[in-house]
Formats: structure tokens, sequence, C-alpha cells
């Protein structure tokens, strides 16, 4: 899919391929209320409002899988106050945000341990789920108390659970199986990921998808990321040649 997308009121860009899976460590609210001494929580309350401007644009542009870091499993030894809040964040934000996901036509999925997150976090998420399941859209992919390595584990857990029961062979193992085993078996690799605050490294975010993805790091706290910011992280992508190990070029 070709678009045209602007840096700014100005100025425009070539044309670019949109890349199909796009996964994003928002990184930075923290900071971003820091810098302003404000509290930690308000970070990430104005990072749920990006949230919300950058799924809208990915939608529009034609992304058709957007998968966003939003809680992992090391995120628990955070302070109690602000892991409460983040458990408490989703019931409000999915409820204000499902007009525009409808009107946008977006549907909600979820990977991670989901079961193990607080009753009222899985309702909000489960709601959002049932009420976007037949929107036909962008997929819009939340990880929550999610983990690369505890995915892997789970992944080799099942494997081995289905070799004990004589459902597979040891020469059955192999990629392809491996990635049928994951959460996100459903969906194809990230081509591009994103994060932003600066910070260049995967902090466990899918270590088996993305051992091809292009990965852009943005300086800019997740807060401030907007449309445009995501536009010029595509344009870096375009330009780069994918070789997969090969010689091409």
């Amino acid at each position: 899919m070709f678009n045209i997308f602007k840096k700014n009121a100005s100025q425009t860009i070539e044309h670019d391929v949109v890349p199909e899976h796009i996964a994003i460590i928002m990184d930075g609210n923290g900071r971003w209320a820091k810098n302003r001494k404000m509290p930690r929580v308000k970070g990430h309350y104005e990072g749920m409002q990006t949230v919300k401007r950058i799924t809208t644009h990915a939608s529009q542009i034609g992304v058709k899988y957007l998968t966003l870091y939003a809680f992992s499993t090391e995120n628990w030894s955070r302070p109690k106050e602000e892991v409460n809040y983040l458990m408490k964040l989703p019931v409000d934000f999915l409820a204000s945000f499902l007009p525009d996901l409808m009107k946008n036509n977006v549907k909600v999925e979820s990977i991670g341990f989901i079961e193990q997150l607080p009753e009222h976090t899985k309702e909000a998420l489960y709601k959002v789920q049932r009420e976007t399941e037949n929107n036909t859209g962008m997929k819009l992919i939340f990880a929550l108390n999610y983990g690369g390595r505890k995915e892997i584990v789970a992944a080799v857990q099942l494997l081995a659970a289905a070799y004990k029961n004589n459902e597979i062979q040891l020469d059955d193992i192999d990629e392809e199986r491996v990635g049928q085993a994951l959460f996100t078996r459903d969906y194809p690799d990230p081509e591009l990921l994103i994060r932003t605050s600066g910070e260049e490294r995967l902090s466990n975010f899918m270590l088996w998808q993305t051992s091809y993805s292009e990965f852009v790091f943005d300086e800019k706290l997740w807060p401030d990321y907007a449309p445009e910011d995501l536009d010029h992280a595509i344009h870096t992508y375009c330009k780069r040649q994918r070789r997969f190990g090969g010689l091409n070029g």
C-alpha cells in the first residue's frame, strides 16, 4: 500500500510502503511527567492519549497490525501505587476510546499472560474485544503482562507436553511449530519496531518475532510522540534494504 505522508503542514515526503505490522515500545511516560514535576501516573495518562492518536493515524494510513507494549511482566516490580493505577487505567481509557475504535473499524486483541491480570483490568479488555470483534480493519494488539522470555518458555512447555502425549515427534519441532506455540501465532512478524525515549534495547519484547525487524529509535518521550513521527519512522524503514541474511544489492 502506498501513501503520501506529511512531516508538517508545509512539507510532504515521497510515497512510502506502509509496513503491514508495526510494533511499538511506548517508553518515557514517567520521565515526561518528571520533567514537568508531575506524578508519574500523569505521564501514563498522557501516554494513553498518544495511543489514541497513533492508533487512529496508523489505521488511516493502512497499517494492518499495530502491537503496543503496554505492560511487561517486569513492570510488577514498580511502586504499588503506580501498578495499581496502570491496572485501573484500561477501564476508563478503553471505554472512552471505543467510539473511535468503532469509527475506524479497529479490532482490539491482546497478547500476554492476560489471566494473571486483576479482574477489573481483564473485564475492561474483554469488553472492548467483544465490542470490536466484528471490525475488519486494523488489529490493535495490546501486549499486557507480556514478557518475551516467558512467552518462549511457555511455548517450549506446550511443545514438551505435546511430545510427552505423543502428539508430535522431536523432528516435528521446527521454527514454524515454535511460532505456532507463541502468543503471536495469528499475526505476521513485525517489519518495523519503534521505541521512544531514546533507549535502544528490546526490554524483553517480542524476542522471537523481531529477529528480522527493522528498528527505529526516537528521542521523543511517548506522550510527545505524534502521527508525523510515525510517518518519519515509516520513511526511515522504507529507505533501508532488508536482506534477511542474504547479499541483495
